[in-house]
């Protein structure tokens, strides 16, 4: 075969040449191409290719990025690098009520910070402030919860949001609670989301000058899973065989989930399977902090030593290494048996969820 002809030869040569060549020079000889011959001409492009580009640059930082937005969020809820942390990087904006304030116990006042992501805040997530006071044991069966106690920061990351206890010296009950609206499995991380509640509940602490505001958890237990009941060791208590309704033989009925800590709280829940509802419910709350029930709402022996808490049969409350300890149990009628309960002997339920949950907690013994 031939070699390459002159020509061919020639236009080779002629690219090596340019590729070398400086790269101001290229750039002058590509706008001379185009009609940029004059010194002005060619300035005016420049100014139009930099502009283009400062808008395309300024475009992405408002589009991605909190440059020029708020440092914090909510009155100071919460810094905007805690928001970031929780929900992803993005534009911080927000949403409060008139008068709203980030330490105040109040139902009717609310603030939502919200972080859009993309070009034209195609994606948004949300997250609310708030604080309460939490007067119900049954109100943390939440089986499905990551717990944490790490260096004075108590809560739980939830199906939902998280909560945080105010520090040792506040008032018993007061937690601060933040709302994501969602169910958490899209990809959210926990961490930053308990780190947005115990940020409040630190400023909730300075407000009211009591406890040293806590550092952000850094482990929060696994989260439980849902597996099929074990009727021998009831929730995973070990030795918690309770009698279940002669009906409710077949195994596939029910599921039980429970939590993977329990401290500051432990939770169960058996559910009937088919309409995923709660059939009965467990809880023991091992922090004090965790609920606001006086003592003079205790009433008669309930069992063993053990009294009744509370203005129902739901709650008792026991010492246990001289720390009140509080056991819920809550049971509701079963779909599936025709909406009779599933474990028809409440006394004998009672007795042996004490036994079993006080022993694993390293209480000692409740009912003798």
């Amino acid at each position: 075969m031939s070699g390459p002809t002159q020509e061919h030869q020639e236009d080779r040569e002629h690219r090596q040449d340019r590729q070398h060549r400086p790269v101001g020079e290229r750039v002058d000889t590509a706008l001379s191409r185009r009609g940029f011959t004059t010194r002005s001409l060619r300035l005016r492009a420049g100014g139009v290719l930099l502009a283009i580009t400062a808008g395309a640059a300024g475009l992405l930082l408002f589009g991605y990025t909190n440059v020029l937005g708020p440092d914090r969020v909510c009155g100071g809820a919460a810094s905007a690098d805690a928001v970031h942390a929780a929900l992803g990087p993005g534009r911080i904006s927000e949403e409060k009520s008139p008068g709203y304030s980030p330490t105040a116990v109040d139902p009717t006042q609310y603030c939502r910070a919200t972080v859009d992501f993309g070009l034209f805040g195609d994606t948004g997530k949300s997250v609310g402030f708030g604080l309460s006071v939490n007067r119900s044991v049954g109100a943390e069966s939440r089986p499905g919860a990551r717990l944490f106690a790490d260096h004075g920061a108590v809560g739980a990351v939830t199906p939902g949001g998280a909560w945080a206890l105010l520090p040792e010296g506040c008032p018993t009950g007061l937690r601060a609670s933040v709302g994501t609206g969602h169910d958490g499995k899209d990809g959210d991380h926990a961490e930053g989301i308990a780190r947005l509640a115990v940020e409040l509940a630190g400023l909730a602490a300075k407000d009211r000058t009591c406890g040293t505001a806590p550092p952000a958890p850094t482990t929060l237990s696994p989260a439980g899973a849902e597996q099929p009941v074990d009727w021998n060791n009831l929730c995973g208590l070990p030795g918690m065989a309770v009698a279940k309704a002669p009906d409710a033989d077949h195994e596939d009925w029910y599921r039980q989930q429970a939590t993977t800590a329990f401290s500051p709280v432990w939770s169960c829940t058996v559910t009937d399977r088919p309409t995923g509802r709660p059939v009965a419910s467990f809880v023991v709350v091992t922090e004090p902090r965790v609920v606001d029930l006086p003592a003079d709402q205790e009433r008669s022996t309930a069992f063993g030593r053990s009294t009744w808490a509370g203005t129902g049969n739901e709650d008792v409350v026991a010492l246990c290494q001289g720390r009140r300890t509080y056991f819920h149990y809550e049971e509701r009628p079963a779909p599936a048996l025709r909406s009779q309960h599933l474990l028809p002997d409440t006394g004998a339920v009672w007795t042996q969820f004490l036994t079993a949950a006080g022993k694993a907690i390293g209480c000692e013994p409740i009912v003798p």
